[in-house]
């Protein structure tokens, strides 16, 4: 079997399925000998919020909850505005559950231009409702959020393309360790139904 660093890298261009196998899928992989098997794997980089608090990726945003993550930027005129209204469905669908059971995430691929400001005329400017948080942080600790969370493109020149970002939403339940993809333009209802299913 692959490690968990090659499933991640593997499953950043547009896996759709879960990581690990209906079997594994189904128990805690952790053991005595790795009790922090996630922490290891994930950095544990401060990022800010659109609010302004700092956050550790993995202690505060991670650990024991699941999540669903996506990239973006304030001034993409591509996918973020579709995916950002698609999302607005899951958060909406998701209701009490939100912050409590399910975390969502966003995080911007411009730090260097979306301060925590920004972030908040993007929530603003979208309509966008408490619960779902939106990050920022130090150019080089987001670019390695992102790597680990596997939002890759499939060469470097198309990775490097900002436009060309890939609209998934990763989906994990850290204290299982299971995580998956969906496509941030599909069905929120399947979006809502893959989250669900790793509560």
């Amino acid at each position: 079997m692959n490690s968990k660093r090659d499933f991640f890298r593997l499953a950043g261009g547009a896996a759709l399925a879960s990581l690990v196998s209906p079997a594994e899928a189904r128990a805690p992989r952790r053991t005595p000998e790795r009790p922090n098997s996630m922490a290891d794997y994930f950095p544990n980089v401060v990022l800010e919020t659109h609010d302004g608090r700092k956050v550790r990726f993995y202690d505060d945003l991670l650990k024991g909850k699941v999540v669903a993550i996506n990239m973006m930027y304030s001034i993409c005129t591509g996918i973020c505005p579709s995916s950002t209204a698609n999302l607005k469905q899951v958060q909406q669908a998701l209701g009490k559950r939100l912050g409590k059971d399910v975390f969502m995430y966003s995080i911007t691929l411009r730090p260097e231009f979306d301060n925590s400001a920004a972030l908040r005329d993007y929530i603003k400017q979208y309509d966008i409702q408490p619960g779902w948080t939106f990050l920022t942080g130090k150019p080089q600790d987001v670019d390695l959020v992102r790597r680990k969370l596997g939002f890759v493109g499939d060469t470097e020149a198309l990775d490097a393309d900002i436009n060309q970002h890939t609209g998934m939403v990763r989906i994990g339940n850290e204290r299982l360790e299971r995580w998956t993809m969906s496509p941030a333009l599909g069905s929120h209802r399947q979006i809502l139904r893959t989250i669900l299913e790793l509560t």
